[in-house]
């Protein structure tokens, strides 16, 4: 595989920020990087007038590295309670997906990405869990996640007791009509 070296003109996620001089592949460069105009080849005068640019965004990146920092620090010890529907087994009806989880704390104040939190699949039950939130390798937390029913252990055990007299109810039905087909059968 064939590299190329390119300067670059703007910032592009996890490759580098405007001035940094870079290796990829030529592919990458020729389909992407160089037809979006994010890249130019790279030249002393080039990099010259980059500089000044440069200097801004790492500016900027320091001040927006800082607040991230405030933030993973905030959320330390940050305890979040969701509540869901779920059965009396504790299997929620849906799930409770990164994205949901983003939302609430963006609810909560925090300015959060939804890529922030690891979750790996939905969560499914009723439970406690260790989500992890990282930002960067450097920046990285754990916050207490507590997924709780959105009813009470007695709402869900008066409901229980009603599909139970429900099913019962219908038992008795089904068999008072066997009951009485009997005695039509009987009475011929």
């Amino acid at each position: 595989m064939k590299q190329v070296q390119l300067l670059l003109t703007q910032n592009v996620d996890n490759l580098g920020i405007v001035g940094d001089v870079v290796k990829v592949k030529a592919g990458y460069a020729r389909n992407y990087l160089l037809p979006h105009g994010m890249a130019t080849a790279p030249s002393e005068g080039a990099i010259a007038r980059l500089a000044e640019e440069r200097a801004r965004v790492e500016a900027e990146l320091k001040e927006v590295h800082a607040k991230q920092a405030a933030m993973i620090e905030k959320l330390e010890d940050y305890e979040l309670t969701l509540q869901r529907s779920a059965n009396e087994q504790g299997i929620l009806f849906g799930g409770v997906s990164q994205h949901e989880i983003a939302e609430e704390l963006r609810n909560a104040g925090f300015e959060i990405d939804d890529r922030y939190v690891r979750i790996g699949e939905q969560i499914k039950r009723l439970d406690s869990y260790e989500i992890p939130v990282v930002i960067n390798k450097d920046l990285k937390t754990h916050i207490k996640l507590w997924v709780v029913s959105d009813k009470s252990k007695e709402e869900l055990e008066a409901e229980a007791k009603e599909e139970a007299a429900r099913l019962k109810a219908e038992l008795a039905a089904e068999k008072a009509e066997e009951e009485a087909e009997m005695a039509a059968k009987d009475a011929e």
